[in-house]
């Protein structure tokens, strides 16, 4: 098997990413593996010397078939450094794996990882694959070991060169959008955050690449793939990262079952999966008061 390169972003956590590299070096396909690491600069002083502290780690990484890291020179951001990342590497690759520098991932990470780019290439349907799983319940009645979601997931994910390439950063057809509810209603199958999420975004009022990715997989008929049991996790939601506040709300224990799981050709949606994911992201009712007098 072709493996996919791994691109790793980082920042100014130095024990977020000892964490994340810690566990990734533990996967079973990491020294067969190329790892890419994308350092982005600091934003002023304050974060100069977390950032060099940083630096001073990933240089002399083992325990990966090839390493390179490339340090921007100026601060990008979350959103810009995903982007151009993702898109330089894709430029030379046919798909890539990607992770945060606050994303743990179980030992059989990479293989799940690897074995589903490699059997989902060719279903122009799946337009991503997580290895996180959102903490909702399950249906007995669901036997499948994996599920497809209206739903992305930015935590510990990949996707294929032909897929990205087909995602408009831009939003050009935002105007429609905006006068669309049927659009709008549709776009919320993922849950009811998704449209106030890209409004603020085409605003200016928040800066991510993920709700735009997510608006990419609607506009291509397209979804996401997840395991029914969890291979990855976020210890980044300690107040420490973009967009992340202090909850516990998104925990998951790791489960080591990759190497093991099955797929299943022409998958559709669940419906009672969906259900529970929409309630996992259900707003509050102040939320939903405010973004209806806000227009969203």
């Amino acid at each position: 098997m072709n493996l996919a390169t791994i691109i790793l972003f980082v920042y100014n956590r130095p024990w977020h990413l000892q964490q994340t590299l810690k566990a990734l070096k533990q996967n079973t396909l990491a020294e067969k593996s190329e790892l890419i690491i994308y350092s982005d600069g600091n934003k002023d002083n304050v974060d100069e010397a977390d950032v060099l502290e940083v630096r001073k780690h990933i240089h002399d990484i083992k325990g990966f078939k090839n390493l390179e890291v490339i340090e921007r020179e100026r601060n990008l951001g979350l959103a810009s450094s995903v982007i151009k990342g993702v898109s330089e590497v894709l430029n030379t690759r046919d798909k890539v794996i990607v992770l945060e520098d606050d994303v743990i991932t179980a030992r059989a990470f990479l293989t799940f990882m690897n074995n589903a780019l490699e059997f989902y290439q060719t279903d122009k349907n799946i337009f991503s694959v997580s290895g996180y799983t959102y903490p909702v319940n399950i249906p007995a009645s669901y036997q499948e070991d994996v599920f497809i979601s209206y739903r992305a997931s930015s935590w510990g994910w990949a996707t294929w060169k032909d897929r990205w390439g087909k995602a408009d950063w831009e939003v050009q057809d935002f105007n429609d959008f905006v006068k669309d509810k049927n659009a709008q209603r549709l776009f919320n199958r993922a849950g009811e955050d998704y449209t106030p999420m890209l409004f603020s975004q085409m605003r200016n009022k928040i800066d991510s690449w993920a709700i735009r990715w997510a608006y990419s997989h609607f506009k291509n008929n397209s979804y996401c793939l997840f395991p029914i049991k969890p291979l990855c996790k976020n210890i980044g939601t300690d107040s420490s990262g973009t967009h992340s506040a202090t909850t516990k709300k998104f925990d998951v224990k790791l489960q080591d079952v990759g190497d093991q799981i099955k797929f299943t050709r022409n998958i559709e949606i669940n419906e009672e999966i969906m259900q529970n994911i929409r309630k996992f992201f259900q707003p509050l009712v102040f939320r939903k008061i405010l973004n209806t007098i806000k227009g969203f």
